[in-house]
């Protein structure tokens, strides 16, 4: 980042990347957190993930209340505009993936209720799969490099095919067995929460494009949820994902 006249408007852009570090840093261990506490089925650590919500909510309080200060007593033009705005859109994004990891750690909770059953195994790969997207979202926030924003965006659609295969393997299991779908349908929402977060983060990669291009991506947001058109056979249990509308 360039230098300024004032020296002190540098120092607050460098706190303003500091809190959203800070801010991405604790989702990053909040997502980590949560899948550990449901694979482990343990109570205590999703205790503390729903806890430490609070602790992001606060500095994104604190990052809109900085913006609000740099946007009335700096002025800024060009580049350190978008920058700052920027600021604003990405915290707003870190703070929902935030509160997706709180709800993954809610649903733990309730599982913990009922008697254990077969997690779908791809719930972990899913979660650590989102987590190093997000890592790498940051680091390119940092860096200011857009092409490692652009190749964690493009990994959204991957995020997309692990939602779908699980969507499909959870429907087999309460097929099988009436007693799984209470269960099953928990573990559901856990995955989809994941998938939202994965959307966060190609939020942030898109934000961070604008901000060193100054123009938005012009191709199209990969996805790859076809889980809407998904239609289960009653007879056979087998499910089917129809093509979309207008497409082929």
């Amino acid at each position: 980042m360039n230098e300024h006249i004032a020296r002190s408007y540098d120092q607050e852009l460098d706190r303003l990347d500091k809190l959203l570090t800070q801010m991405g840093g604790m989702v990053e261990a909040q997502l980590s957190d949560a899948i550990t506490a449901l694979m482990k089925r343990d109570s205590a650590l999703a205790e503390t993930v729903i806890g430490g919500d609070a602790r992001v909510d606060a500095l994104n309080r604190e990052v809109d209340e900085f913006v609000v200060r740099l946007l009335a007593l700096r002025q800024p033009m060009a580049k350190d505009l978008r920058a700052i705005v920027a600021a604003l859109r990405i915290a707003a994004d870190l703070e929902r993936i935030g509160d997706y990891a709180k709800n993954v750690a809610k649903r733990t909770m309730a599982l913990n209720q009922v008697p254990a059953v077969r997690l779908a195994s791809g719930i972990p790969r899913m979660g650590k799969l989102v987590q190093q997207i997000i890592k790498d979202v940051l680091d390119a926030f940092t860096e200011r490099d857009a092409d490692k924003a652009h190749a964690a965006w493009s990994r959204d659609e991957e995020v997309d095919g692990m939602y779908n295969s699980l969507f499909r393997e959870l429907l087999t299991y309460m097929m099988e067995d009436p007693r799984n779908i209470t269960p099953c349908t928990h573990i559901l929402f856990i995955a989809k929460n994941i998938e939202r977060m994965g959307d966060h983060a190609t939020n942030i990669a898109e934000t961070i494009y604008f901000v060193v291009h100054g123009t938005p991506m012009t191709e199209a947001r990969p996805k790859g949820d076809t889980t809407s058109f998904t239609v289960l056979d009653p007879l056979t249990g087998a499910t089917n994902a129809f093509d979309k509308p207008g497409t082929s």
